[in-house]
């Protein structure tokens, strides 16, 4: 309980009467419908945003999400004696974007923009400071539980152990994913097959290159069927080889799923995005197609 309430550093705090919720016990997913996302939160203009389609699920709803950092919380114990402000950082700013079942959607932006804190606020790692999201159905305030059962994540920095196989790795990823029995063998070799690692798939990842390592990350967000996979700077330090083999691979896994990746790279954007959103100090400045963009 004490957990569920104080979720320390990282994660999203429940309130202290959760276990008296229905959707604590039932898990049951809200309702969202598109126009409620275009309803809030500033965007740059309509002529920078291209109309959403009509006919497709969405995956994520990203509704008027704000993330405010306090920069001298120390202040605060001190705010009754003191004339001292304190600092506040806006590293989200009224963001409102959907993204769609069946597409990758590229968020890019440079440092600082915002994207790496969003995908954060997204994966439950950091609790927002206004608005919210919904995924799949559910809201990542209270069901965040549920929402993690089908979520494959890629982050910024490999999260791998050294003493484990490639083999290894994508086996006990699938099981946590929920796959069984034979099912995880057979996932395990399918997606060492279509990252291009079969010579690797003994070798501990401690003795993979950075590159390789990225790869094997990937595969791990994309096994066991993840609904929603989240992949941040996914081809970073690889070579252009590499990055277009890991291009193909998620263009070849991204029917069923709804897939969100951050960028520095024009070309990644541009060739793998079905959406691009571009993100400058914490606001959406403009959304749609590559072709889209490039009009204007």
């Amino acid at each position: 309980y004490v957990n569920e309430v104080k979720p320390g550093r990282y994660g999203v705090p429940r309130p202290f009467y959760f276990p008296l919720q229905p959707s604590y016990w039932t898990g049951r997913p809200c309702t969202t419908t598109s126009q409620e996302v275009r309803g809030g939160g500033e965007r740059s203009g309509d002529d920078l945003h291209e109309e959403e389609p009509r006919n497709m699920a969405v995956g994520i709803s990203v509704q008027n999400l704000i993330k405010i950092y306090d920069n001298n919380k120390l202040s605060k114990c001190f705010q009754s004696s003191t004339k001292h402000e304190t600092r506040r950082r806006v590293a989200v700013d009224g963001l409102n974007l959907n993204m769609y079942e069946g597409q990758i959607t590229a968020l890019l932006g440079h440092n600082g923009a915002g994207k790496t804190t969003t995908i954060s606020i997204l994966t439950g790692l950091y609790t927002p400071t206004g608005g919210t999201a919904v995924i799949n159905g559910y809201d990542i305030r209270s069901n965040m539980d549920q929402i993690r059962h089908s979520l494959g994540i890629c982050p910024q920095h490999n999260v791998l152990f050294d003493r484990l196989t490639v083999l290894e790795h994508l086996k006990f990823f699938a099981r946590l994913k929920g796959v069984h029995g034979r099912g995880v063998q057979e996932a395990a070799d399918t997606m060492i097959q279509d990252l291009q690692l079969g010579d690797k798939r003994n070798t501990p990842s401690r003795h993979l290159s950075g590159g390789m390592k990225r790869k094997l990350s990937v595969g791990i967000a994309l096994i066991g069927g993840s609904k929603t996979v989240v992949l941040d700077e996914p081809t970073s330090g690889m070579d252009p080889y590499a990055r277009r083999a890991t291009w193909d691979l998620l263009a070849k896994h991204k029917e069923g799923r709804t897939i969100l990746l951050t960028t520095h790279f024009m070309d990644e954007a541009d060739l793998l995005g079905d959406r691009i959103a571009i993100m400058a100090e914490g606001k959406l400045r403009c959304s749609g197609s590559s072709l889209f963009l490039k009009s204007r």
